[in-house]
């Protein structure tokens, strides 16, 4: 939306800006005071295309009056909640592009012409309502990932990380200390560490496959990977190469932590030990085979790699840091089937591959990791990609 608004295209007043909460936030589920963003703010939503736009991050501090002190923390990496408090701000800026809140997008649907080929969507919200466009762009993430051997528990029981912070506080409402947290990369550290602080008292279990946490695994060299320009690179390799690219990458952004994170975690485990008070415990190389409730009680049935043996971990919630479905979500791949495309493969530009008379065009917006490389669903591209999808656009309404 911002790079619509910042052009002079037109295109920006045709432009409909669909949310389906009350207002814009980046990570709601895991917006925890003390956490930070992993990408540099000059990475915003407007500087690497424009450094004078005045939706830069940079201006955003000047315009709450918080230059100063944020210059004086002498970083790149801002908290993740005044990243979300800037997309936020971002958003009540627009002053051409129109903007809907509490609005729940139901179905995408195709308009065919008379000659068969899709020259539009209707897209009908959780309110009757309907509208109707040429190009569709959705920037919604994806699903949450919920591994099989959990599926049956009750949803009371079961809070992915994209739902912490909405239901963190029934864990103190319900009596709730005996939490495990699955998974061993950031947000599954991130929720172990934090529900000490939220529920007091508590005494977490975490539990991971790993051998135990780990630094990110970044360099400038691997960083490199991460710039705009590498996108060409990336989409123009044979499909394995990227695959085998994006498997090297991944140990610098999914498998690990922050430093600040991991190393607060181990002294305070440092600490637990040292005073003879270990509230939390950390299990490696485990797996989980079965879940279940027992009366009041979910029973988690163990594997331990390193011994061979099964056990019990009985506690009173899972807190699930098992990241995303990679899948397109549901939402998109009902779009792409409707439109009669067998998937919901996208081009250079971030359109998604329809029939070639096809005059409507659907864009994915920060799903597109197998073509366009790992950095695609991080900060790191934002900017560029949103510029590259809104010139798409301009320049087909053009060739019209």
């Amino acid at each position: 939306m911002v790079a619509l608004e910042d052009a002079e295209s037109g295109l920006a007043e045709q432009t409909l800006m669909v949310e389906q909460h009350a207002e814009v936030q980046w990570q709601r589920g895991m917006l925890i005071p003390w956490a930070q963003s992993q990408v540099s703010f000059v990475k915003d939503l407007a500087t690497p295309r424009n450094p004078r736009s005045r939706f830069t991050f940079l201006n955003y501090l000047h315009e709450q009056g918080r230059m100063d002190e944020f210059v004086n923390l002498g970083t790149f990496h801002p908290y993740r909640l005044e990243i979300s408090n800037y997309f936020r701000w971002a958003a009540s800026n627009l002053s051409r592009v129109r903007s809907r809140y509490n609005t729940r997008c139901e179905t995408i649907a195709p308009i065919v012409g008379e000659d068969g080929t899709v020259t539009g969507w209707s897209a009908r919200f959780g309110d009757g309502s309907t509208v109707t466009a040429r190009d569709v762009v959705f920037g919604i993430g994806r699903d949450a990932h919920v591994p099989a051997v959990f599926r049956d528990l009750p949803e009371s029981r079961l809070i992915h990380s994209t739902r912490f912070l909405d239901r963190v506080e029934e864990l103190r409402d319900n009596g709730w200390r005996r939490p495990v947290v699955v998974g061993g990369a950031q947000s599954a550290a991130e929720m172990f560490a934090s529900v000490q602080d939220y529920v007091p008292g508590s005494s977490p279990t975490i539990i991971m496959r790993s051998i135990g946490f780990d630094y990110y695994q970044t360099s400038s060299f691997t960083n490199e990977l991460y710039y705009s320009s590498f996108v060409d690179e990336f989409h123009s390799a044979p499909p394995q190469q990227r695959e085998r690219m994006n498997a090297e990458m991944r140990t610098t952004n999914y498998a690990g932590l922050a430093p600040y994170l991991l190393d607060s975690l181990y002294r305070d485990q440092y600490l637990q030990r040292l005073v003879g008070d270990e509230r939390f415990r950390i299990v490696t190389t485990t797996d989980i085979t079965s879940a279940r409730v027992d009366g009041d009680e979910v029973v988690l049935t163990t594997f331990d790699r390193k011994t061979e043996r099964k056990s019990e971990v009985r506690c009173d919630v899972v807190l699930l840091g098992t990241g995303f479905d990679q899948r397109p979500p549901g939402l998109v791949r009902s779009a792409v089937e409707g439109a009669g495309a067998r998937d919901a493969t996208v081009d250079r530009n971030y359109r998604v591959e329809l029939g070639e008379d096809d005059r409507a065009g659907i864009y994915l917006h920060g799903l597109n990791e197998d073509t366009h490389g790992i950095s695609d669903s991080l900060l790191s591209v934002l900017a560029q990609r949103a510029t590259e999808i809104s010139a798409d656009m301009v320049k087909r309404r053009s060739n019209d």
